[in-house]
């Protein structure tokens, strides 16, 4: 009773504080903002070109909810949810027209109050038909701002103003929070009017444990057989468990359990419905609601035969003129398993706090009621830093927490082997795209996991702790190489593995990731030219930007750097010091031919030998030390003398792009700049470069308005006897624009970013 007792009054000063602050007045002005369900205009989409099984979701698309590892969901800025990355590595495409929040409002004295479903789309067929859809579009805004979203809804039917704060606990440094599977809704209402209004919100869910089973890019063959709802009341919150028939602990990664949940409160009146056939027109929950925004609180029970069940909760409360009040809701699952194509299991991270046996969710949804004001606040406060910087374009602040999303929501995977000791590292790892599902590729991760080193370090240095460990391995096993058989029209194989090579990847969803690794079969990327350098350059990165206190990192990988330079000196064939390219496109720009030395594999060496030659000082190893200084030396003069043409780095030395203008040529130097290398080639050569660059790739390409064009023709013409060259690719505009800022080009650099 006394913990019952504390944990209510607990909740009582939480709501008490949370209540005096506004999201209306809140809500950064470097979030991006768009009007409640406006489709765009003229809006983009794929490349006639790409394969057609390439993802098009169209652009109805909002920030996810769900923490690293812990599986995601999105709600659209149309109201509907409908992005599922649930099932480790896939991605689903579909809205699930039962989940969904809906509004009633009543000014004291009315005749009537006025329900409507906060979404501007509705259902087809008879399933919740009984509903009021289709809000109205533009009747207020959507705003996003990684981690946080917000829906300000702003209908003249409705007196009250209510802005819904949507958001998980993305939280740098955090290990814990930054895990787990909740999503947290503050409704912040407020009355304007001189009269009370009576506001309440309902939730609704489908129970949707069986739905995440396959790798379908749709909700299809889901299994509803054995589920089944009940209403939970107890420790202060008030909850649905959408749950399954089960005797035994959860085993399949599809069971387990959803909760939908509330703070049971004094001021804030809890009513429930908890199970409903969403197939029907659902008047049973639509009208009680409708009439006086309650919920007739049935706690009616059965086991789903093989129809859908959902249910619904709602939160009702008055608001006295000029009152303002924060009502949290949240949705928490515990899918404690991730299972991959070939069948091996693994425990995600957060159950490292709540344990494997699926059946937590409603503690992890307890648990957000409570920590929800506190979360929100820690959000805000790293935000803040950053996005109140004046110094910096409105436009940049807000991207840099909206490009944050990728870390959980592309195939985000954290967590340890079914059965293994808990004590376990817990591998890391997100995915290129989900047209291209490779975790951790290594070649575009080197500019993307950025983010990660600087927030969450540890997961960044055991990522590379993880490509480390291949290094060494070999896998002989023979694997179609596709470009080359396309090319010359024969069967062409490739090794899945050869030792020494850094891997392009850790594997994928359907296969065995992080046990077999280096997937792709585009190319053969055991004859790349930048895998082993940026393994190298990424090592030295995290020992920099952390202080350079690790040594024990240094020290772990430090035989697979060793290994990783030794293997790619062995294409210097013409001892000059540089690894030469072999014709075909043998690296991240994975179908641009490159023959000879390069401006891009080159330099990416040369940053290598530096950071290696430091890596070796750090460790005491000094015949490394005078063992990378010397290499990095006649790699140098080499580079400058065969490349540099007076303006900037030439493509390369032998191949029909040679003349080419590459908007990515001094990536290496962007690192080493980055963190402390100093000079690859001369100031003066790269101040001229990166002039030439922005005058050409940027400024001569769409306008000046697309970023930097990844090639362009030393008479500034368009190349179009290689699309890729065509292409402008986000991490080489970034990076580019970034070394820009480093030079004091800043007009250039936010121009081309």
């Amino acid at each position: 009773m006394l913990r019952s007792c504390s944990t209510r009054l607990l909740y009582f000063l939480m709501i008490a504080i949370a209540s005096l602050s506004w999201a209306g007045d809140q809500i950064p002005k470097a979030a991006w903002k768009r009007p409640l369900g406006l489709p765009l205009q003229n809006a983009g989409t794929k490349k006639p070109s790409l394969p057609a099984d390439h993802i098009d979701d169209d652009y109805w698309q909002g920030a996810p909810v769900g923490g690293f590892g812990a599986g995601t969901f999105s709600r659209t800025y149309r109201g509907d949810f409908a992005r599922w990355h649930m099932k480790g590595g896939v991605h689903k495409y579909q809205a699930v027209y039962a989940n969904q929040f809906a509004m009633y409002q009543k000014s004291e004295g009315a005749s009537a109050g006025v329900a409507q479903v906060l979404a501007s789309v509705h259902p087809k067929g008879n399933g919740l038909s009984s509903w009021k859809w289709d809000y109205p579009v533009g009747a207020g805004d959507y705003f996003s701002l990684y981690p946080k979203s917000w829906f300000d809804y702003k209908w003249d039917k409705f007196p009250a103003h209510v802005v819904l704060e949507q958001f998980s606990p993305i939280l740098p440094d955090n290990y814990r929070e930054t895990s787990l599977p909740i999503a947290v809704y503050r409704w912040h209402a407020e009355n304007p009017t001189n009269q009370a209004v009576t506001v309440s919100v309902m939730l609704s869910w489908t129970n949707m444990i069986g739905w995440f089973r396959n790798f379908n890019r749709d909700l299809s063959g889901h299994l509803d057989a054995g589920n089944f709802n009940h209403f939970v009341a107890k420790d202060g919150v008030k909850a649905l468990i959408l749950d399954r028939k089960r005797s035994i602990p959860v085993e399949n990664e599809w069971d387990g359990q959803f909760a939908i949940a509330t703070a049971d409160t004094p001021d804030v009146e809890v009513s429930y419905h908890s199970t409903f056939n969403p197939g029907s027109p659902s008047q049973e929950v639509w009208s009680p609601f409708a009439n006086d925004g309650r919920l007739d609180n049935s706690d009616l029970q059965w086991i789903s035969s093989d129809e859908q069940l959902a249910g619904a909760i709602a939160v009702r409360f008055t608001l006295k003129p000029g009152e303002k009040k924060v009502v949290p809701m949240v949705i928490a699952w515990d899918l404690p398993i991730v299972q991959f194509g070939t069948g091996r299991k693994w425990y995600r991270h957060y159950t490292d706090f709540y344990g494997t046996s699926g059946t937590n969710a409603f503690q992890i949804a307890a648990d957000g009621l409570r920590a929800a004001t506190q979360w929100s606040d820690a959000v805000d406060a790293w935000q803040a830093q950053y996005i109140n910087d004046e110094n910096k374009p409105l436009w940049y602040r807000g991207a840099l927490f909206n490009e944050l999303y990728t870390l959980a929501d592309t195939g985000s995977f954290w967590g340890r082997p079914v059965g293994s000791d808990p004590k376990t590292k817990h591998t890391f790892a997100f995915m290129e795209c989900f047209d291209y599902p490779y975790f951790a590729t290594l070649d575009v991760r080197f500019y993307g996991s950025m983010p990660l080193i600087k927030f969450w370090p540890d997961l960044d240095k055991q990522e590379l702790r993880q490509f480390a460990d291949t290094v060494p391995i070999s896998m002989p096993e023979k694997y179609a190489w596709i470009w080359k058989t396309q090319e010359t029209h024969s069967r062409a194989l490739r090794e899945r593995k050869t030792k020494g090579a850094v891997p392009h990847d850790l594997g994928v969803p359907q296969e065995d990731p992080f046990v077999l690794p280096n997937q792709f079969s585009w190319q053969d990327t055991n004859g790349w030219k930048d895998l082993n350098s940026k393994f190298v350059l990424m090592v030295y990165r995290d020992y920099a930007f952390t202080g350079k206190q690790d040594v024990a990192f240094l020290r772990y990988n430090w035989p697979a750097v060793q290994e990783a330079i030794e293997y790619l000196k062995k294409y210097d064939r013409n001892d000059d010091g540089i690894p030469e390219n072999d014709g075909y496109p043998d690296q991240t720009y994975d179908e641009w031919v490159v023959r000879g030395e390069s401006a891009y594999c080159g330099g990416l060496w040369l940053g290598a030998l530096r950071a290696a030659e430091e890596i070796a000082r750090a460790l005491g190893e000094s015949a490394g030390v005078a063992k990378y200084h010397e290499l990095f030396a006649k790699a140098q003069g080499s580079y400058i003398k065969k490349l540099w043409n007076g303006n900037y780095f030439s493509y390369d030395t032998m191949s029909e792009y040679r003349d080419n203008i590459q908007a990515d040529q001094l990536a290496g130097q962007w690192y080493a700049t980055s963190i402390g290398l100093g000079d690859l080639v001369p100031q003066e050569m790269q101040k001229k470069a990166l002039r030439h660059i922005f005058d050409y790739n940027v400024m001569k390409f769409a306008k000046g308005d697309m970023g930097a064009v990844n090639g362009i023709g030393a008479d500034g013409t368009i190349i179009t006897t290689n699309e890729q060259v065509q292409e402008v690719w986000t991490g080489t505009t970034f990076s580019l624009a970034a070394l820009m800022l480093e030079h004091g080009m800043k007009d250039e650099a936010y121009r081309t970013a």
